[in-house]
């Protein structure tokens, strides 16, 4: 017997494997659907993520969570460290793609029906997938501490500070205090690379075990006998597929930090109140209904819509039983998406 299969045997009967049914795990048919890029944007933020906790470590080799060094830190990486604004703009462009991809993801599984049942638990899933991607986001570009940063960490706290019944101490939990200082950004440090990684890794293993477990909704087109639906196998059909899509988002996403290098605003004054700031873009809607609404009004209310966002599976399911042929879910997706396309281009154009 030669020293490899020495080897192969004493890894075997430690690491008894079954090469076939690993195959097979991995293998299983494909919905033709799926052939089709837009019905691919599940496996796209994943990527993106991917590229975020890669770039994230880089930076935090440089980074300092200090409200003294912060800022020096973010401007010493993007002016003097090598390749220090690439790997920022990465970080910085991916972020943006994939909240822009959550969104995406989220409204073709909306109109498309394909949160019923048995997936509403998944619906739920992603729907914390997405509130905890938005999280990503304020707290990346708070640790900029640049005045955008600052006075945004100082509207979040006013914000949670008027939640009903627990507002103040979940205030006081994200500031680290009454108001925000030396503690906020440590905070905020901690929650971005440390609890929301680990709360996002759990919410992605959950929702692709639930796909693997579910399985996909399966699409119908005009060209397939619904008797015989047609499928392809993951190996290596849509494994190229996700792979065609990932080397087109390294291309765009290279672009983008090529053509929109990343910058520094200000450094963070509290002494020094802006007469113009406004927030990243994906939260233009929420800060224009904040305006609009008041303070108090806007924390209710976009706490509603949350828990009607994440409940839909199941007041869709109510209005169906009534009425079996109902496509209300549609005209309320396109209202609500009006209604906050609308609020994000007022505050854009404001």
């Amino acid at each position: 017997m030669t020293p490899v299969q020495d080897a192969r045997g004493w890894l075997a009967e430690r690491v008894p494997l079954n090469l076939d049914q690993l195959t097979h795990f991995g293998n299983e048919p494909v919905p033709n659907h799926l052939k089709r890029w837009w019905f691919c944007l599940g496996g796209t933020p994943a990527y993106l993520f991917l590229v975020q906790v890669v770039t994230g470590i880089l930076l935090t080799f440089y980074y300092v969570p200090e409200p003294g060094k912060a800022y020096d830190s973010v401007r010493y990486i993007t002016d003097e460290a090598a390749y220090g604004w690439f790997i920022r703009g990465l970080h910085k462009w991916s972020a943006n793609l994939m909240i822009v991809a959550v969104v995406l993801h989220a409204m073709r599984v909306f109109f498309t029906g394909a949160y019923r049942k048995p997936r509403e638990l998944n619906w739920v899933v992603g729907s914390c997938i997405l509130g905890v991607v938005l999280l990503f986001g304020f707290t990346g570009y708070s640790l900029v501490y640049e005045q955008l940063s600052y006075w945004g960490a100082t509207v979040a706290g006013n914000i949670t500070s008027a939640v009903p019944v627990m507002g103040d101490f979940l205030g006081a939990m994200l500031r680290g205090g009454e108001r925000i200082g030396d503690n906020t950004l440590t905070r905020f440090f901690v929650l971005h690379i440390g609890v929301l990684p680990t709360i996002i890794t759990c919410l992605l293993f959950v929702h692709i075990l639930l796909i693997r477990l579910i399985g996909v909704t399966e699409f119908h087109f005009a060209d397939e006998d619904p008797e015989h639906p047609q499928h392809f196998p993951f190996f290596p059909d849509h494994l190229l597929t996700e792979m065609a899509i990932g080397v087109v988002l390294m291309i765009v996403l290279t672009c983008l930090v090529c053509a929109f290098p990343p910058g520094l605003g200000e450094r963070a004054n509290p002494l020094v109140t802006p007469e113009h700031i406004k927030p990243e873009w994906y939260f233009f809607w929420a800060f224009r209904w904040l305006k609009l609404a008041g303070l108090k009004a806007a924390v209710v209310t976009q706490g509603l819509a949350a828990v009607l966002f994440a409940g839909w599976p199941w007041i869709d399911a109510a209005i169906r039983r009534r009425r079996p042929d109902s496509e209300l879910s549609i005209f309320v997706g396109v209202v609500a998406f009006l209604f906050l396309l609308g609020l994000t281009l007022w505050e854009a154009l404001a």
